[in-house]
């Protein structure tokens, strides 16, 4: 493969021109050599530089050749440098060997060489390098066999993984988050030291570890990296509620589902369907009380009541503990965990309209993504059985559409409102205005009213007179 093909981005000119009258080693190195081998799509607007020498002088000669407008930051404590420029992010960083205490993974760093730096790197596809001096322009630095290790979708460390995995236990996650995205294979020997390791991911901030999970999920097929997780032990040490979905428990012929494999099929099915973060979260967490809500009825089987309401109260906590946010994201997620068996009921039953006025009313906008999380969960191995299931959300979609159409309740707004009710009932904020405008709503999601101001005054008045709400006593 021709290299310098791949190198045709302004900036390498610039950079090599600087290099050279500097007398400078300079290589762009990590994830850009490694998409350009793999011919997978770059990542182009973050590329990294690596110099024998001080990589901030280097970025500084080369943010005075740029022209336009150029961010440049610099963080001295780290030998390090960003510029920001046209959109792109570059960060140069003088070569080094770096030494791990066992209480931290903030490394003692030290100037060093090339091949020390690619010592430091955490896998053999990301330990490659291209030269870019003018006269190996394009030069592959391949110490570690990483290009063959590509080829053969291995994942290993350069060094031995003990130490690669106990001098930064974050590695461990990343190892398995590159399984994951690149559908690549772990070492035996890597992946036992992983397991051997696990412990050490006491370490790392929650937030860095959580990172690396939301790219895994974000993987095309999510469940090989949550495997990997599981059987290494590392999802032990920050998911616990997760592991214990996992098990069989079997009472005479009785026996219910494994619900960690359950999960990890919904959470695959439904990447096949969506890029969101948070909808995938959902469908993790979609069944995270059954454990807690598990019981066993004689003669009927094990039953899982209340799962989906105690599991949209557990999401906020364990989002909390997760470091995600706890913000509007989180909020959806634990509205559809604590909806997600709704439709599977209506899809089940003759659906009514008051039915699917409710459900409309109660997820809002985000009645499509319930759907949606609803189809992944059906993980049925008889053909005849999904193809049911499929049909029948067919019609409940078509049933949403329709009253949607009609009545317009997905984000429903009272068409009278509480200010309205006091003044043409004197009566003052409180209690009794709250009971008119539940009795309204109830009323036009029951489709005894029409959603519409004329009809919904007249009900009010008769409601007031039935329940003699219209004086202030």
């Amino acid at each position: 493969m021709n290299l310098k093909q791949h190198l045709t981005n302004p900036i390498f000119k610039f950079i090599s021109q600087v290099s050279d009258s500097e007398n400078l080693e300079t290589y762009v190195v990590g994830g850009f050599v490694r998409d350009i081998l793999l011919e997978r799509k770059q990542d182009k607007t973050d590329i990294d530089f690596v110099c024998v020498g001080s990589g901030i002088e280097l970025a500084k000669s080369v943010a005075k050749q740029l022209k336009g407008s150029t961010d440049v930051k610099y963080f001295k404590n780290f030998g390090t440098a960003m510029i920001h420029y046209n959109g792109e992010d570059y960060e140069f960083v003088g070569a080094r060997k770096e030494s791990y205490r066992t209480d931290s993974r903030k490394p003692i760093v030290e100037d060093g060489s090339l091949q020390d730096d690619q010592n430091r790197r955490d896998f053999t596809i990301n330990a490659m390098a291209i030269s870019l001096n003018t006269a190996t322009f394009g030069e592959l630095i391949d110490p570690f066999n990483g290009k063959k290790d590509l080829e053969s979708k291995t994942i290993q460390t350069p060094l031995n993984p003990d130490v690669t995995y106990t001098d930064d236990p974050l590695r461990m996650m990343r190892a398995i988050r590159f399984a994951s995205q690149l559908n690549f294979k772990i070492t035996e020997e890597s992946l036992q030291s992983i397991c051997k390791n696990a412990e050490r991911l006491s370490i790392i901030s929650q937030e860095r570890i959580t990172e690396e999970l939301n790219k895994i999920l974000l993987s095309k097929k999510p469940s090989v990296g949550l495997k990997l997780l599981f059987n290494s032990n590392l999802l032990h040490q920050f998911f616990p509620e997760m592991i214990e979905l996992y098990g069989v428990e079997k009472r005479g012929s009785f026996a219910h589902k494994d619900n960690f494999y359950h999960t990890l099929e919904v959470i695959d099915n439904i990447r096949e369907n969506t890029n969101s973060l948070w909808l995938v979260w959902a469908a993790l967490l979609h069944d995270i009380a059954k454990p807690q809500t598990k019981k066993f009825e004689q003669g009927h089987g094990w039953t899982f009541h209340g799962h989906e309401f105690l599991g949209g109260k557990m999401v906020p906590r364990i989002f909390k503990k997760l470091k995600l946010p706890l913000n509007e994201k989180m909020k959806y997620v634990k509205k559809l965990v604590t909806l997600h068996l709704r439709p599977i009921v209506l899809s089940q039953d003759i659906v009514t309209d008051s039915a699917i006025r409710r459900l409309l009313f109660d997820a809002g906008d985000d009645v499509d993504d319930l759907m949606t999380l609803c189809e992944a969960d059906i993980t049925s191995k008889n053909p005849k059985k999904v193809a049911k299931y499929i049909d029948n959300f067919k019609l409940v979609r078509l049933k949403l559409k329709e009253i949607e159409e009609k009545d317009q309740i997905r984000n429903w707004q009272p068409p009278i409102s509480g200010t309205e009710i006091m003044e043409i009932f004197n009566i003052k904020a409180g209690k009794k205005v709250g009971i008119l405008k539940n009795s309204l709503k109830n009323a036009i999601l029951d489709g005894i009213v029409k959603n519409e101001k004329e009809e919904a005054l007249l009900f009010m008045k008769e409601k007031s007179k039935e329940l003699n709400l219209n004086s202030n006593d």
